[in-house]
């Protein structure tokens, strides 16, 4: 990215490019940059942890989503959660949904457990029945959906079929 950046530097000097353009151009490429410095700083969990700073985590993932133009897909559960470890199996087994997935959201975990029940987070969304939960969040934070994750179920895994229809419907593409 920054050999991009130097490139386009050299070209708008040559071509005399209106300024205009230029920023529009170097903003482009800085996006991405931003999105990786943003997760270098301040990584989001990638199991579920009582001790993490949630409205912390909450606000990286809403930074990478802006930068990188996706979603955020928030998972509610815990260690404890069963249906939350077959989850992580279920993207494991799937490449290709787990790519679809990373594709279009920022994937974050939020604990709920006895440890840290999330309160002051939690009460900003809707109510949660059952974990895990799901909730998309577009870029500026609002809910667009609460998925009880119950109706992506088929027997004792997730639905393939379920799952990717769920993944297409709340993409931002």
């Amino acid at each position: 990215m920054k050999k991009d950046l130097e490139n386009l530097t050299r070209f708008h000097r040559r071509r005399r490019v209106s300024r205009r353009r230029f920023m529009a151009a170097a903003g482009a490429l800085l996006v991405p940059l931003r999105a990786a410095a943003v997760a270098e700083t301040h990584p989001l969990p990638v199991k579920f942890d009582p001790a993490r700073d949630t409205a912390r985590d909450v606000e990286t993932a809403l930074d990478m989503a802006r930068a990188t133009r996706r979603r955020v897909l928030v998972e509610v559960g815990g260690e404890w959660c069963s249906w939350c470890h077959i989850m992580d199996r279920f993207f494991a087994a799937n490449p290709d949904l787990k790519r679809m997935r990373d594709a279009n959201f920022v994937w974050l975990k939020v604990n709920f457990s006895k440890e840290n029940p999330n309160q002051a987070l939690l009460a900003r969304w809707p109510k949660v029945a059952g974990y895990p939960h799901l909730f998309v969040l577009d870029g500026d934070g609002r809910v667009l959906q609460s998925q009880d994750t119950s109706t992506l179920e088929a027997g004792k895994d997730y639905d393939l079929i379920a799952f990717r229809a769920f993944l297409v419907e709340w993409s931002a593409k």
